[in-house]
């Protein structure tokens, strides 16, 4: 699969990365690193394809669940799968973007003021990259 999505072949590659996924659930479970591993590797193929919509549903509703469960905040994966799920956010052509309010800071510097119930992708793929930033 990998071989296969190195030569951008990744049609093709989802559909073994999704195959071996779905072994790795039924063999050893959601929450076991390999499958959580397996698990990147579709959403990897998944963003290649910009099928974001997808990928950001896979990491959300599985992967994410699954990783805190088992791996820990600061595992390497668990980073990989947030930083995933930022690509997903920010690279989406139908990302939302919250109208800015103007907030001054102690500086007296204008910055935007984000409401964060506004379904804002960009401000919280942003938002997650620092903070994979910040635990590397």
């Amino acid at each position: 699969a990998n071989c296969l999505a190195n030569l951008g072949r990744h049609d093709e590659a989802l559909v073994l990365h999704r195959g071996i996924y779905a072994r790795r659930v039924a063999t050893l479970g959601i929450s076991h690193e390999d499958t959580i591993l397996s698990g990147v590797n579709v959403i990897n193929s998944l963003l290649e394809l910009a099928r974001f919509d997808e990928a950001k549903s896979l990491t959300r509703d599985q992967l994410l669940p699954a990783a805190r469960q088992s791996l820990g905040a600061d595992h390497d994966l668990m980073l990989k799968i947030y930083q995933n799920l930022a690509v997903a956010l920010r690279d989406n052509p139908k990302r939302t973007r919250g109208d800015p309010r103007w907030n001054q800071d102690s500086r007296g510097v204008s910055r935007p003021a984000f409401d964060f119930n506004t379904g804002d992708d960009v401000l919280e793929a942003e938002t997650i990259m620092l903070d994979v930033v910040q635990r590397r």
